[in-house]
């Protein structure tokens, strides 16, 4: 049975993507077959992933939408056991047509419930509407990247009484996988500042890991590589690797 796991913060460039997409790519190269979910109208887990979101043939918004099967759309990556379920800017419509749809909030959760794929992610759109309740129902496990700078608080207290209210009703199993601090400079002390308060709002929640600012991993996605591909040495690809493993530690 897969193991589901939702990267949420409604904030957007705190590096959900980078973290979905990266610790995906380290999951597969441990052996993990894993599925990709990209559930952000933008669509940059897609592009991320050197798929042309502009040319495909089927993306999520067809499966939640329009009930498509879901192995037909799936796409292959350029790494082995790693796959994805593309977006496009189709998604935007989906959460006004979501919403005279019966079974709204689990049309996400339906579409995935025959998988066999031992870990699935879902890179969660920055926002907390219908697709992301949907996310949240289908999800095991929610991880919360938190970027280490101002406000990086704010609004996180919103998305934990949401993840409460699906616990509560949607989806009871639900549960936090862990907060992971992104973007850390080492050069400043607020970076510091931030990460000291946010371990201690959320405890041994937290990553030991912290994923710092790092060029090679901003470049990545340009070039449609995960970091694993583009430069394996970086430090950001460091960090991805050892979340990877803390994560794996977790879920045990």
């Amino acid at each position: 049975m897969s193991k589901i796991i939702a990267v949420l913060n409604q904030k957007g460039g705190v590096g959900k993507t980078t973290t979905a997409i990266n610790v995906g790519a380290y999951l597969a190269k441990q052996g993990k077959s894993v599925l990709l979910i990209d559930f952000d109208p933008q669509g940059n887990a897609t592009s991320g992933l050197s798929i042309d979101k502009n040319a495909l043939d089927g993306s999520i918004y067809d499966v939640i939408l329009n009930s498509a099967d879901v192995t037909a759309v799936i796409k292959r990556t350029n790494i082995d056991n790693l796959h994805l379920l593309p977006a496009n800017a189709s998604l935007a419509a989906a959460e006004v047509e979501l919403a005279s749809h019966e079974q709204r909030e689990s049309r996400l959760r339906d579409a995935l419930s025959n998988l066999t794929h031992d870990f699935v992610i879902i890179d969660c759109p920055p926002a907390l509407g219908l697709l992301s309740i949907n996310a949240l129902a289908a999800a095991d496990l929610v991880l919360i990247p938190v970027q280490a700078e101002y406000y990086a608080m704010e609004g996180l207290t919103q998305l934990l009484d949401i993840v409460q209210r699906v616990r509560g009703g949607l989806n009871p199993n639900l549960e936090l996988l862990g907060v992971v601090m992104t973007m850390h400079d080492n050069r400043t002390s607020l970076s510091d500042q931030v990460a000291g308060e946010v371990r201690k709002y959320f405890g041994d929640k937290v990553f030991d890991t912290v994923v710092p600012r790092n060029v090679r991993l901003a470049e990545a996605p340009s070039h449609g590589k995960t970091i694993m591909e583009h430069d394996k040495w970086s430090k950001g690809a460091r960090a991805y690797k050892q979340l990877t493993k803390e994560l794996l530690d977790r879920v045990k």
